[in-house]
């Protein structure tokens, strides 16, 4: 036990890690740690790294430097992408202590108790072909929303992509465990379940490439018969992984949201090749035009990468254009950047950084308009929405089921309840 010791968490990175934190924050208090704020003088600071972008790494190492200003004597603990991917240019960072990858981030509290401060810094990982195994990881930091990890890893290999390198094979949990983790989910007083994973549509698979018979659809289909939670989200999934059984399932439920966020990465067909992903985009509209058939008030949100390598002006009004003929709400727009050990990186030519930046604030800009258009399309009707807790300087936010933001003065008999609520 570690009674008295104190510990504070970051999270950098995606909905993964913000589950995978929480995680990690329980065992790290069951073992007798106190938790502090990231702000807060502690004996440890644990910080949960993405490695996505190079603007990732860069706070990473901002991080660490702020903790030795604050805290000269703490150890610091690194875990996540970034720790996996480059262990040793970590572990060379002054003030770091301790080096997770993704085999051993789980088995922090034993690290721990070997570990002391001032000592070289150890690193503790495995080569990602040898990582095996489920953890299972929610987030419970927020009564309102939680997030489930049900999937991890990913079989694809994108040209741009470091994740299958990160994280590992795809593999999922099993069925009866998500069921018996909502369980828990529930009991917390927890209103909404953001659904995620790494590839989510994969669910089903068990790390060696072979599937168990379970599907994401046949997990959707058991957790509409559980009882106890009002709302599940799908955070992300693939095009390709879709399929019409899963929006026909959301366009008749009453406890999985009209909300999809469907990953699409460039407009161009070229691009689409040189990215290696596993569509084309008439597919990715042949899948919208499914979503608002069904379900026309469905929101529908899009990742987009600008800048790829070898993406001239004319593939990027090819984007701009199918974009904006698409019936989709908003988007997440990512700058690209260059990942070591990356196929991308043999493309030409590249696109110069500044040029990367102009395209990005385009289509934010797009996005912006998007989400407007979304909005007072459902300007007068009511809609269910779930109020978050935060008194954000008398204010208070919460969602639609279909994810339009409502901001209201702050009313404490709101939080976490499920309003009806006129547009």
């Amino acid at each position: 036990m570690q009674n008295g010791r104190t510990v504070a968490l970051h999270t950098l990175g995606c909905k993964l890690n913000y589950s995978e934190t929480s995680a990690i924050e329980r065992m790290l208090l069951n073992d007798g740690f106190v938790k502090k704020d990231f702000t807060d003088e502690a004996d440890v600071y644990v910080i949960n790294t993405c490695s996505v972008t190079e603007n990732a790494d860069k706070e990473c190492r901002q991080l660490v430097r702020r903790v030795q200003r604050q805290s000269p004597e703490a150890m610091v603990v690194i875990i996540g992408c970034y720790a996996q991917l480059k262990p040793r240019e970590i572990a060379e960072i002054p003030g770091v202590d301790l080096v997770l990858g993704a085999s051993e981030k789980f088995n922090i509290t034993a690290h721990l108790k070997e570990l002391t401060h001032g000592d070289s810094a150890k690193i503790c990982s495995c080569e990602i072909e040898d990582l095996e195994g489920f953890h299972s990881s929610f987030s419970l930091n927020d009564r309102t929303r939680t997030f489930l990890k049900v999937q991890d890893g990913c079989d694809y290999n994108c040209s741009f992509c470091t994740i299958p390198m990160a994280r590992g094979k795809s593999r999922s949990n099993s069925t009866d465990n998500v069921l018996s983790e909502i369980k828990k989910i529930k009991e917390a007083g927890v209103k909404e379940i953001v659904l995620t994973g790494i590839n989510l549509g994969d669910f089903g698979k068990n790390g060696s490439g072979i599937k168990t018979g379970e599907s994401f659809y046949s997990l959707l289909k058991e957790i509409e018969n559980l009882d106890g939670v009002d709302r599940y989200r799908i955070s992300s999934i693939e095009p390709n992984l879709l399929t019409t059984e899963i929006i026909e399932l959301v366009a008749t439920s009453n406890k999985i949201m009209p909300h999809f966020h469907i990953p699409l990465q460039s407009g161009s067909n070229k691009i689409l090749g040189l990215m290696r992903r596993r569509y084309k985009r008439e597919l990715y509209a042949a899948k919208v035009e499914i979503i608002k058939n069904l379900i026309p008030h469905c929101c529908i949100g899009v990742d987009v990468i600008t800048g790829f390598p070898g993406e001239t002006e004319s593939d990027f009004k090819e984007t701009i254009d199918f974009l904006a003929d698409l019936d989709v709400s908003y988007f997440h727009v990512f700058t690209y950047s260059e990942r070591a050990n990356t196929f991308a990186l043999n493309i030409e030519p590249v696109v110069p950084v500044n040029i990367r930046h102009e395209r990005t604030k385009i289509l934010r800009s797009l996005s912006y308009k998007k989400m407007q258009q979304f909005s007072c399309v459902h300007s007068g009707q009511t809609r269910k929405v779930l109020f978050e807790g935060k008194n954000k300087n008398g204010s208070m936010d919460g969602y639609t089921d279909n994810y339009i933001k409502i901001t209201t003065p702050y009313k404490e008999e709101w939080t976490n309840e499920i309003v009806d609520w006129k547009i």
